[in-house]
This record gives C-alpha cells, sequence and structure tokens, in this order.
C-alpha cells in the first residue's frame, strides 16, 4: 500500500499557487484541477464532505457552528468526531485492509475520533479562567515528544490579531516528525495561513501574495520529505476568499423587527435564543436563520428578502438542491452577494456590546467574527492592552483581550458562498499524475469535493469497489 499525505492549504486558488513555486511544480508534475466545493464553503463542513464523501445533508456538518436546538445554545468550533454522521476515510479503509493507520494533525472534529494519531489544538482552561496554549495529543507520549521538539502549540498565533505562519510551521514541523518516526498510511495537515491576511487585507493585496510565498516555502521541506518516502501528496483548498465590501448585519434587522430578543447581564445584552422568534448564526458568507413558530416564516423571509447583500434565502426546498437541508440547518439559509458577508452582531448599540465582542472568543459569540484578526485600528492602545494584558497572563493573573474592533468595514476578505470566478475556485492537486481525479466527467471539470474520499483511497491502494456500501 502506498502511504498518503492529505494538506488542507487553506484558501489555495490559482492566484495564490501563482506565488507557490514548490507547491505549484508539483502539481505540474502530478496533476492540478478545481474544487467544486460545497454550500456553505466552510472550514468544517468542507472537510467533513471530503472525509466521508457526503453532503452536509447527510453528514450534517452545516457550518462551523449551528444553534443546538436540544441545549437551546448557539455553539461554533465545537471539536467531537460524533458530531459528523458518516464513516469517515480511513474507517471505509479499513473495512478492506483492516490495521490501516491514520494520523490527524489539526483537522477538525478530532476529539474522539478513530485516528491512531491525533495532534489538534487545544488550550489549558485554568481553575482561576486563564486560557494557556497547548494541543490535545493522542498517544499521551506523543505530546511530550512534539513539545520538546517543536515547543508549545503556538495558539495565539493560529487566530487572532498575532495570527501569523508559526502555527502553520508547527504543524508542517508536527507532520514532518510524524511521517519520519510514526509512519501510517494516511496523514492529514491543517495548514491555515492563507486564511489571516486573505481576510486581513483580501486575496488582492500584496500581503496576500507575501503570505503565499511565505507558506510555500514553508512546506517545501515537507513536500521533499513526502517525495523522498514515496508518499503520494494530496493538497485541496476547502474554499477560495473574494474581496469583501459589504457586512450585512442580519440579526440586527431581525431584532429591528421585534423578532431577537436579548436579556442583559451587567449592563451588557447577551442573545436569548429561548424567547427570540428569530435569529441568525452568521457564518462568514452563509448565515442560519432559526425560526420558533413557522406562523412567523412568510414575514421572517420577506424581511431576508429586503435586506441588502442577500442574494438567496432557502427554505428547506431550496437548501435540499444544494446539500444543505439537515435537522440542524435554520428553518432558512442566507447566501451573500459577491463581496458581501454576515455579521453576528445583535446589539443597537455598541455600549451595550457583550464583553466577548471585543475580544477572541470563538466559543461564546453566537456566529463567526473576522473581526478577531485585529487589533482596533481605532484605538491607539489596542496593542499597548493586549501587551499588558499578556504580562498579567505570564504573571499567573486573570487577563482580558480587549482589543478587537466593531466596525467590521476592515475585513477585506470572506468566502462562504460558492464562488463565481475561477479566480476565487479552490484547487486540487495531486502529485501522481496517473491517479484519476475521480467525479469529473470531462476535462477541466470541478471535482466534486465529495470525490475527494475515492481519491484519497485509491492514492492508498484501496479499490473503491471494494468499500462500497
Amino acid at each position: 500500500m502506498t502511504s498518503v499525505l492529505l494538506l488542507d492549504i487553506v484558501g489555495l486558488t490559482s492566484r495564490a499557487l501563482a506565488h507557490m513555486p514548490r507547491l505549484r511544480a508539483m502539481g505540474a508534475a502530478g496533476a492540478q484541477t478545481r474544487l467544486g466545493t460545497v454550500l456553505p464553503a466552510v472550514t468544517c463542513s468542507v472537510q467533513s464532505t471530503v472525509l466521508t464523501g457526503l453532503a452536509p445533508a447527510q453528514h450534517g456538518i452545516v457550518g462551523n457552528g449551528w444553534y443546538f436546538r436540544d441545549l437551546g445554545e448557539v455553539f461554533l468550533w465545537r471539536q467531537h468526531n460524533r458530531l459528523v454522521q458518516g464513516e469517515k476515510v480511513w474507517e471505509t479503509a479499513r473495512r478492506a485492509r483492516p490495521g490501516f493507520t491514520a494520523a490527524n494533525v489539526g483537522w477538525w472534529y478530532a476529539m474522539g475520533a478513530t485516528t491512531d494519531i491525533t495532534v489538534t489544538p487545544r488550550p489549558i482552561y485554568h481553575a482561576d479562567g486563564r486560557k494557556s496554549p497547548d494541543a490535545y495529543v493522542r498517544p499521551p507520549a506523543l505530546h511530550d515528544e512534539l513539545v520538546g521538539e517543536l515547543g508549545e502549540f503556538p495558539l495565539f498565533q493560529y487566530w487572532g490579531p498575532t495570527a501569523s505562519i508559526t502555527s502553520s510551521r508547527w504543524i508542517i514541523g508536527a507532520t514532518r516528525k510524524l511521517l519520519r518516526e510514526r509512519r501510517s498510511d494516511l496523514v492529514m495537515a491543517y495548514l491555515p495561513h492563507l486564511d489571516y491576511d486573505l481576510q486581513r487585507f483580501g486575496p488582492l493585496a500584496p500581503e496576500a501574495d507575501r503570505a503565499a510565498a511565505e507558506l510555500d516555502a514553508a512546506l517545501a521541506p515537507l513536500l521533499d520529505d513526502a517525495a523522498a518516502a514515496g508518499t503520494t501528496v494530496i493538497a485541496l483548498a476547502e474554499y477560495g476568499i473574494e474581496e469583501a465590501r459589504e457586512p450585512v448585519d442580519v440579526n440586527r434587522a431581525l431584532r429591528r423587527e421585534g423578532l431577537l430578543e436579548v436579556y442583559v447581564q451587567d449592563g451588557r445584552e447577551q442573545l436569548d435564543p429561548w424567547t427570540s422568534r428569530a435569529f441568525a448564526v452568521a457564518d462568514h458568507q452563509v448565515a442560519h436563520v432559526y425560526v420558533a413558530d413557522p406562523a412567523d416564516h412568510r414575514r421572517v423571509r420577506e424581511i431576508l428578502e429586503a435586506l441588502p447583500g442577500v442574494d438567496e434565502v432557502l427554505d428547506r426546498e431550496a437548501q435540499a438542491r444544494y446539500g444543505l437541508d439537515h435537522e440542524r440547518s435554520g428553518e432558512f439559509v442566507v447566501v451573500a452577494r459577491p463581496g458581501a458577508w454576515f455579521t453576528y452582531y445583535y446589539w443597537l448599540d455598541d455600549d451595550r456590546a457583550p464583553e466577548f465582542a471585543r475580544g477572541v472568543d470563538i466559543h461564546r459569540k453566537p456566529g463567526y467574527d473576522p473581526a478577531e484578526l485585529f487589533f482596533d485600528p481605532a484605538d491607539p492602545f489596542a496593542k499597548v492592552k493586549a501587551g499588558l494584558g499578556l504580562a498579567r497572563k505570564k504573571a499567573g493573573l486573570r487577563y482580558a483581550m480587549n482589543t478587537v474592533p466593531l466596525d467590521p468595514s476592515w475585513v477585506l476578505g470572506t468566502h462562504g458562498r460558492l464562488p463565481d470566478s475561477e479566480a476565487d475556485t479552490p484547487l486540487l492537486l495531486c502529485s501522481d499524475a496517473l491517479l484519476p481525479f475521480w467525479g469529473a466527467r470531462s476535462a477541466g471539470e470541478l471535482v466534486p469535493a465529495a470525490s475527494v474520499r475515492d481519491l484519497v483511497l485509491q492514492a492508498a491502494g484501496v479499490a473503491v469497489g471494494e468499500v462500497r456500501s
């Protein structure tokens, strides 16, 4: 059997690849095509489709988060693999090849997964409320090996205003170590670096080109290791990133119409999902809108359709056309127009915004917040405040990083809708020119994301016919 290295290179498009000579050479020697991503084109949904061969309507990952109706809570960026409904590619391979081994470095829904090796970001949550960088690693002995060789996982360079190449370099280093010392039939690695400056500055900015070149240089040793070991490399992107020009406050629109409710704690407003008649879980260019009473459906739909920046309002029937009609989806799914994206903001006065709004707090915010990539440009003391917070942390004291802007106009890159141009379409590359791109009926046609599962199986030497249900 041939070993496979499956790389998720966020934001990899033809525009980025032009500044990535090492990766481009691999595609030229092997094969390269465009990936037909899914709606929503966001990390957790696309990754789950790649690993199961199923649409979101089947695997249930309808976004990076959703409203958990049975709990009455909005949760984003959960980690338990049981949330993904469907057999994963390594489990499929094991049905045909008992003993098939798999390692995961950074792909989502890693906790509790049946991979043999797992490495995923997981902070230490101290009893006094502090949070320290770390990773969840299985088997446990591997944790200290990785930290001893690479240092602690750079959590604060993985997301937030200080996000940088450092986190992707750590992941690459961990992946190289696994290839050298703990060889698996399938190794998966998630490289987020292009997400940062493409959202901060936009995909056409010189910073975006530099980020692509920087990541390519960091990737080169890993690609060389794979080539020397005879490992087949499959590289893909979940989505491309387009220019962001128009933030859309969908929750504020619902609140002004009396449909969204809040409750107040310490003078600050919290979303009240238990009593709201309608509210949205915003996720880049897609928002799930949950409506408690069917009698309100028509009114909510009219409000959504009238919002500037809205392209489509999908009810259950329309969601089915996109493979998104799962019970976790909202009664409506709203898709933004090109260049538009949805904020999660629901307060009408910034003085009443919840405390977490000005911090990097991906688990408490009831929607995705790309403004977390910035120190507030309107606050000349934002970086000073962050430094003081860091000093308190190092001293073992509790701290708060209240440095995130509440002005969404700083965000210049976005994704989530299906791409409208080739420039914004994600890529799929393979180091083996002899492997067919599953699912493409003609040369140049987009390869469906659901077909990558079969490509991985074939690259690993597992005949797809052996594992058909």
